[in-house]
């Protein structure tokens, strides 16, 4: 499932963004940490960890795909167990000092918090993403290479679409009997943690199907590796 970054935006929006006394990053900006993120690790990947995977542990592709991907899953559930933690924290000093009605206030508590969870995101993102990639390459024959970059981008989009989903049915249940949604506006009433909460749990049960399915799979290691070596 995919992230909804707006989210990031809104409680970068009502956090201290300032990083000296005259210099604050806009809300929107805080996306570009997992951007660099995921630049900055790809390269690092091709340039440092493979080479050492190959000279010492045998491995001149680096790490089997299947791994990468399940390293993904796992780092993107940490990645939203962190966020949930970080803004039940934020929450909870909104409403200490008396926020919980002023849905613009800003909490005094720098918006930097938000950075953990969105380097998490973006290592999650490459690792998971080339894995991806690199896995349909290999299993598929080469006439059908072509197909690989497809499956992968209607893989990204059945995400978003379930994505949006999974944001429609929590502000509907959340919200019975009257109460306040947990994707509310004003972010002091809501519970957008539980809502982080409740993508590190789904990220989780993902995770441990990606493991089933490759130990379910795991005969055709050999084949894959030949075929990327190839």
């Amino acid at each position: 499932v995919i992230l909804n970054n707006n989210f990031t935006t809104l409680q970068a929006k009502i956090m201290d963004r300032h990083i000296t006394s005259g210099f604050e990053i806009p809300p929107g900006s805080f996306g570009v940490i997992s951007v660099v993120t995921i630049t900055c690790w790809i390269a690092f990947y091709d340039h440092a960890v493979v080479p050492l995977l190959a000279k010492y542990c045998g491995m001149p592709r680096g790490l089997d795909p299947k791994v990468r991907i399940a390293l993904g899953l796992l780092l993107s559930c940490i990645s939203m167990i962190v966020a949930g933690v970080v803004e039940s924290i934020r929450r909870k000093m909104a409403i200490s000092n008396g926020m919980e009605d002023q849905p613009n206030a800003v909490v005094g508590m720098s918006a930097m918090w938000l950075a953990p969870q969105l380097i998490l995101v973006g290592f999650a993102e490459a690792i998971n993403s080339i894995g991806q990639i690199e896995l349909y390459y290999a299993i598929l024959s080469k006439s059908m290479s072509s197909l690989a970059m497809a499956l992968f981008t209607l893989g990204m989009a059945i995400a978003n679409l379930v994505g949006g989903l999974l944001i429609d049915l929590v502000d509907v249940f959340s919200s019975t009997g009257g109460k306040e949604n947990w994707l509310s506006t004003n972010l002091n009433k809501g519970h957008l943690d539980y809502y982080y909460f409740l993508l590190a749990f789904l990220a989780f049960i993902n995770y441990m199907y990606c493991l089933i399915c490759c130990r379910v799979n795991d005969s055709s290691k050999g084949s894959i590796s030949t075929r990327l070596n190839d």
